[in-house]
């Protein structure tokens, strides 16, 4: 099988590191890089052997798939251009920031018979193996996603921003339709929320909590869940965890074996392999679009107070 032809539109901290890793893996062809800012453009082009393009057309002329990893609003053009001349393409989350236009790149792929996978990149990160193994009957769920303020991303608020990976593996685990949601939140050093909350009830009855800030001292990404026969924490930042189990009238704790990787070299590794096989990928178009969904009904609901 022929190398597939990989670029990466927009190489700021999240593209430099979709460049290193199509560098880096045997069945990419990473050929071509384009960048708004031509310095950045060169350099990371330079750094991995690719072809720096002047333009988007000289770049779509160049590829087979690609990675974009632009400023959310400039997603669906992108996409959009990329999907309409045949080529494969996976867009960094949010997929875009509306939803008409997230379902509108869906159905632009599925006509064209093209991948379009979104870079829900916690979808790959080897703990959340460990959890769809041991995972029965979720009942409650809490996620903390906490980081250092940065002016990188805050296009967007905190919850399109951070909150989103942990909405997606929520409505991913609890297969049950919504029922309500009441969220919170509040802009600090940005125009939109950088600290959110929100609780998300299921006709289930499953209950998840959810909390998200781009202005912490400390850096977290963890994810509990309680089900009637044990409960889960994990931490996707360490890829580490622990399965505490009822046994009679005792508590009973197990680490739980995650043999560690990079997920985002396995999120890259899957496009190519989409790409080149037809076979659908973990976060799709259509899966992204019901996150981004969700997280525009709270992003809506805190901006209304």
């Amino acid at each position: 099988m022929k190398d597939l032809r990989v670029g990466v539109v927009g190489v700021g901290h999240i593209g430099s590191n979709h460049a290193r890793l199509y560098a880096e893996i045997p069945s990419a062809d990473f050929t071509a890089v384009y960048d708004v800012d031509q310095i950045t453009n060169r350099t990371i082009a330079t750094k991995f052997n690719a072809t720096p393009t002047k333009s988007l057309d000289e770049f779509i002329g160049m590829i087979d798939a690609a990675s974009v990893a632009s400023p959310t609003s400039t997603h669906y053009e992108i996409a959009r251009s990329l999907l309409a001349n045949g080529k494969h393409v996976l867009v960094e989350k949010p997929i875009t920031d509306n939803t008409g236009h997230a379902a509108e790149l869906s159905d632009l792929a599925a006509r064209n018979e093209l991948i379009l996978q979104v870079g829900h990149v916690e979808r790959f990160n080897p703990v959340l193996a460990a959890l769809e193994k041991n995972l029965t009957h979720p009942r409650f769920i809490e996620a903390h996603r906490l980081t250092p303020y940065s002016e990188r991303g805050t296009d967007i608020g905190v919850v399109l921003d951070l909150m989103i990976h942990d909405l997606e593996i929520i409505l991913h685990f609890v297969r049950s339709p919504l029922w309500s949601v009441d969220a919170v939140g509040v802009p600090v050093l940005s125009r939109s929320e950088d600290i959110a909350n929100v609780r998300l009830h299921f006709e289930d009855g499953c209950v998840a909590n959810v909390t998200a800030s781009r202005i912490s001292p400390e850096r977290m990404r963890k994810i509990r869940v309680f089900q009637e026969d044990a409960y889960l924490s994990l931490d996707y930042q360490n890829q580490s965890g622990e399965i505490y189990r009822r046994v009679g009238r005792q508590i009973w704790r197990d680490r739980v074996d995650i043999e560690h990787q990079e997920p985002l070299k396995l999120q890259l590794k899957s496009f190519i392999e989409c790409a080149n096989t037809g076979r659908q990928p973990r976060v799709s178009g259509s899966q992204a679009t019901a996150a981004l969904e969700l997280a525009v009904k709270i992003t809506k609901q805190i901006a209304s107070g």
